[in-house]
């Protein structure tokens, strides 16, 4: 029932690119309206499949099921479908993807240089993102992961800026050597299954021997990591997210990244399962290893981009650290923070693409006292700044949180570590609060102009979730926790932290 919502989420962005192609690129703001109307409508049912999912009868919900071809392998009743449905992982992952993504059209309403060619192939990308978080086909879900991945070449090397050609062929040589491992993967469970499917459902059911499982489950840790910024595979991030324009940025950083983590759950944990034991410890240390370096590395910014790259790197880590733990608060924990960063970040880069469009730099020295000229631009960048480092009321806290007492029991030095970057976190983003809002006027600066209404729009339109989640996590915490649960070898926390499965549930 209600399956034709996940058609819907496919065939809006699909069929705003298609109709852009239609319409001449002469048609500027044709072009910007069938964009915006897009993001709209797909932000809308994404809004409803998360209010829509019961969390109460959990599992995969909305099925729909549409046979493709039928005589792979040796059974003719399986095969390869355009198989889709969607649990409490899922369901708050597609309403990220339809939040920034409408938020993004808003920022690009800016774009002047071929905007008909930048919103088809902005439409492709959000379509790929639905159909991974959606897809019960691993044959479509590789399909939709690399059209996720493949249009970022373009829309960073035409629309993008700092070093464009450099920072697009460094991500696309990373995220394309990650998909060849991710697809040595697919086609290895296939044959080792032996049902002739790609289906999901099916695979999760096949008990794969612990030495196949070992064996291939890096293939998707490591394939699907790359994407989720996983040190030391994390290099091309930080110079994507500059290059990239403000909205491929908010969708690269916001969106695609917890693609990679996603992966990492639906075909690492949920279909090798035996594989975890191994290396889902590994993945917990590269991700504490993740966070201290990427806030270090933020810490010694002066470029707003750079510095927002960086923590990317290091808030990925803590979901690394919450997936490694293999217990319910800490993977419940990881989840939330994928979505709590997918909007932070993004409200992040639009509030620095809104200053670079007047200022023409990003450098933090160059700035002070710019609250005076700006005080809705600090504000929104204030608040994303705050829920980065974690203050109660806003969501940050709540996923830290869960991390955290999720990894105290099982690595509680690595915990240290991850409670340390939080704290260097906390130095960065004051500081730069600091250097830019406050303090003496730079008259350098007095030109400046407050962000424009669609960019008040894209703003508020992020900051709703980031409150939303702190002050009422319930209806994420409880979705998620309903998926969790079900996640082949993810135990509850033992002792006095068995007590303590959500915050706010």
């Amino acid at each position: 029932m209600f399956g034709e919502l996940l058609l819907v989420l496919l065939l809006v962005p699909g069929g705003a690119a298609v109709l852009g192609l239609l319409i001449p690129g002469r048609y500027h703001n044709a072009h910007r309206t069938i964009g915006v109307v897009a993001g709209f409508l797909t932000l809308g049912v994404s809004v409803y499949v998360f209010a829509l999912y019961d969390y109460h009868q959990g599992g995969f919900q909305f099925d729909l099921q549409y046979t493709w071809i039928e005589n792979v392998g040796i059974f003719k009743e399986n095969g390869i479908s355009l198989h889709l449905g969607v649990d409490g992982i899922g369901a708050p992952l597609v309403l990220l993807n339809g939040i920034v993504a409408f938020a993004g059209t808003l920022i690009s309403w800016k774009i002047a240089h071929r905007p008909k060619d930048f919103f088809i192939l902005f439409h492709v990308l959000v379509a790929g993102v639905y159909g991974v978080y959606v897809s019960q086909d691993l044959f479509f879900w590789f399909f939709f992961y690399e059209m996720a991945v493949l249009p970022m070449y373009l829309l960073i090397v035409v629309w993008g800026s700092t070093n464009k050609e450099y920072g697009a062929m460094k991500l696309m040589m990373m995220l394309v050597g990650g998909s060849v491992l991710v697809f040595v993967g697919i086609f290895a469970v296939f044959a080792e299954a032996g049902a002739g499917t790609f289906d999901m459902p099916v695979l999760r059911e096949v008990e794969f021997s612990k030495g196949f499982a070992t064996t291939f489950f890096p293939f998707f840790a490591i394939g699907c990591g790359v994407l989720a910024g996983l040190f030391p595979f994390h290099t091309w991030s930080p110079d994507g997210h500059v290059a990239a324009p403000t909205a491929v940025s908010m969708l690269h950083a916001g969106v695609l990244m917890k693609l990679g983590a996603f992966g990492i759950l639906r075909l690492g944990i949920q279909i090798l399962p035996e594989g975890t034991d191994l290396w889902m410890p590994v993945i917990l240390v590269l991700g504490a290893v993740a966070a201290i370096y990427g806030a270090m590395s933020a810490l010694h910014q002066k470029d707003l981009k750079f510095v927002i790259g960086y923590s990317s790197v290091s808030h990925m880590g803590f979901v690394m650290m919450g997936l490694g733990t293999m217990n319910t608060i800490g993977v419940n924990g990881a989840v939330l923070q994928m979505f709590s960063h997918g909007v932070m970040t993004a409200l992040f880069f639009a509030m620095v693409g809104a200053i670079y469009d007047q200022a023409h730099t990003r450098d933090i020295t160059a700035f002070g006292g710019i609250i005076r000229k700006m005080p809705l631009f600090v504000i929104l960048f204030g608040i994303a700044g705050l829920a980065s480092l974690g203050l109660p009321g806003l969501s940050g806290f709540v996923a830290e949180f869960h991390i955290f007492v999720g990894t105290v029991p099982v690595f509680p030095l690595f915990a240290a570590i991850g409670i340390l970057s939080a704290a260097i976190t906390a130095i960065y983003i004051l500081r730069l609060l600091g250097r830019m809002a406050l303090g003496p006027f730079n008259e350098r600066w007095t030109d400046l102009r407050e962000i424009t209404r669609w960019e008040m729009v894209a703003g508020f339109t992020l900051l709703a979730p980031i409150v939303a989640m702190g002050v009422w996590p319930a209806p994420f915490v409880d979705r998620i926790a309903s998926a969790v649960v079900e996640l082949p070898g993810v135990e509850a926390v033992g002792g006095a932290l068995a007590r303590l499965p959500v915050v706010g549930g």
